[in-house]
């Protein structure tokens, strides 16, 4: 679906233009195309890739969707994929929407496609427009207020895994079955991860823009990619600290699980043992020898229950000394 086709000169807007129209407006100094599509059907990538004159690997990548994070450079254009992490609607299964913004940039336009997306980039477009000094730059501009959109609603999704793991070790110690715990660390585990695959390697990308090698479409605007890349290694670094801490908080709750194993066991070895006394003297008494020792006392009975009390009261109070029972 065609959501925005703009002709720009000169920073300011000149208007909307038809889809047809954009190999002429192209082909104006000074002048740019901005294109939205929101997950095209092939006719509709194929024409833009003839209006623009797109190249066909690049073609082929946008068609199939499900890229890793990439910038890849072809002559004078840049083709740039990024992920978008988002909230799930509420009928989801899954917590996070992952989805995919293909950018194809050249001199002279930007074509943005969106797959699996909720949010747009209405807000960005108003954004550039406002700022028509900035707007100059052109494409390479407009590239850098996409990627910094996408990248900044990162910043909510890992405040909200953050929250996630601060609830998660409250929860720790009161009582919450083991289980549900564990399981409830390894879910945060995999939305971080999540997270992480679209941010490490977008910044490894990024990388490449502001520093060496730079491409012509992203001359002058260096610096703004720089603040892009500063942003996404401060949301790796924090990535990190949470993954060390998710790890943490499972060898904890497997050594809690270890402990309350432990507990169990030396319960069960306090009342084995205070069984095993008198099934022991009754077990001798009961194989009816006639020549056994105190067989013939009158109070044989009472005296061997007596001892059997006697026996297991004291290991009951040493268990109970113990915390054993």
């Amino acid at each position: 679906m065609l959501v925005n086709c703009v002709a720009y000169q000169d920073g300011k807007k000149l208007g909307d233009i038809t889809a047809e129209a954009i190999s002429d407006y192209v082909q104006r100094p000074d002048c740019f195309v901005w294109v939205a599509l929101f997950q095209p059907n092939p006719e509709e990538l194929d024409q833009m890739a003839e209006e623009f004159g797109l190249h066909p690997l690049a073609v082929e990548d946008a068609r199939k969707g499900h890229q890793r994070p990439k910038i890849e450079e072809y002559e004078d254009s840049l083709f740039v994929v990024v992920h978008s992490v988002e909230d799930a609607p509420a009928d989801s299964p899954e917590h996070f929407l992952v989805g995919e913004i293909d950018l194809f940039v050249g001199p002279n336009y930007i074509l943005s496609v969106r797959h699996r997306t909720q949010r747009g980039f209405a807000d960005v477009r108003a954004r550039c427009e406002r700022e028509p000094e900035l707007l100059r730059h052109g494409s390479g501009f407009v590239l850098y207020a996409i990627m910094d959109s996408v990248v900044d609603r990162y910043f909510p999704i890992l405040d909200e895994l953050e929250s996630s793991l601060e609830a998660a070790e409250a929860r720790m110690f009161d009582g919450t079955s083991a289980r549900a715990r564990i399981q409830e660390l390894y879910d945060l585990k995999r939305r971080l991860m999540t997270l992480k695959h679209a941010v490490a390697p977008l910044q490894e990308a990024v990388g490449k823009l502001y520093g060496g090698r730079v491409p012509q479409l992203c001359m002058g605007t260096q610096e703004y990619y720089r603040d892009i890349y500063d942003h996404l290694s401060r949301i790796n670094s924090a990535i990190e600290s949470i993954r060390e801490m998710l790890t943490t908080a499972i060898t904890v709750n497997i050594g809690l699980i270890g402990l309350a194993d432990a507990e169990v066991t030396k319960r069960l070895a306090a009342w084995g043992a205070l069984i095993t006394v008198p099934t022991l003297i009754a077990g001798i008494y009961g194989m009816n020898f006639k020549m056994m020792p105190e067989l013939d006392w009158t109070y044989g009975y009472l005296y061997a229950l007596c001892t059997m009390v006697s026996i297991d009261a004291v290991l009951f109070w040493r268990f109970r000394q113990a915390k054993w029972v």
